[in-house]
């Protein structure tokens, strides 16, 4: 197959297997999902969808946000992980959409960056799924399948993005990003990973990725 081949066969495979794609953080607006997307750094989705409800119950905007200390936004969301660091954002950043942005979170990248505790693959997720502009957040699922799939040969996320980026029509990123990541839970994790399930790997993969695959099964 030649690289346009394969990428057609991706965007085929994985529009069959994910003809409607369910955004995997619950929100309901804007400042919600920066809220849940910050928290999902070393962190399961389905762990975060446990902990915002109770969270968003106390405050689900920054007013309200502001109102804890950081101390009580750190006990609801320790079972996330990091949550020194993280209520310390959520505060801080809460703050600053009140005091530069009227209380909304703005729709653009430059801002969203300046924001505590928001890199650039949160802006990119909250840009996407919030406000429709192309982007390519790049996860450790989506890192992991690219370079299975002989797609980039990115040692970082950054390299990883810029080869998505380059390959895949923009039109289809802020879809695709999801399709993949849905592929990379079930079909192709890091671990307990079965090639036989996985028809794209299987079919597009890395000639030595298969290779090892085999050796250790064997």
């Amino acid at each position: 197959m030649t690289k346009n081949e394969k990428v057609t066969f991706v965007i085929n495979t994985l529009n069959k297997l994910y003809p409607e794609i369910p955004i995997p953080l619950d929100h309901k607006d804007p400042y919600t999902l920066l809220i849940a997307v910050l928290l999902s750094a070393q962190c399961t989705d389905v762990r975060v969808n446990k902990i915002t409800p109770l969270l968003f119950a106390k405050a689900d905007n920054p007013y309200d946000m502001i109102k804890m200390s950081v101390e009580e936004i750190k006990e609801i969301i320790r079972p996330c992980g990091l949550s020194p660091m993280k209520s310390k954002g959520i505060h801080g950043l809460s703050h600053i959409l009140i005091d530069k942005h009227n209380g909304e979170v703005p729709q653009s990248f430059e801002f969203l960056e300046e924001l505590p505790a928001v890199g650039h693959k949160t802006a990119s997720v909250v840009m996407s799924q919030a406000f429709g502009v192309p982007a390519f957040p790049v996860d450790t699922h989506i890192h992991r399948l690219m370079y299975r799939w002989n797609l980039t040969n990115g040692k970082n996320v950054v390299q990883t993005e810029k080869d998505a980026k380059r390959i895949f029509p923009e039109e289809l990123w802020n879809e695709l990003h999801l399709q993949i990541i849905w592929y990379g839970r079930e079909y192709s994790p890091a671990r307990g990973w079965n090639l036989e399930k996985d028809i794209i790997t299987k079919t597009i993969g890395r000639k030595t990725v298969l290779e090892q695959y085999n050796k250790k099964a064997s």
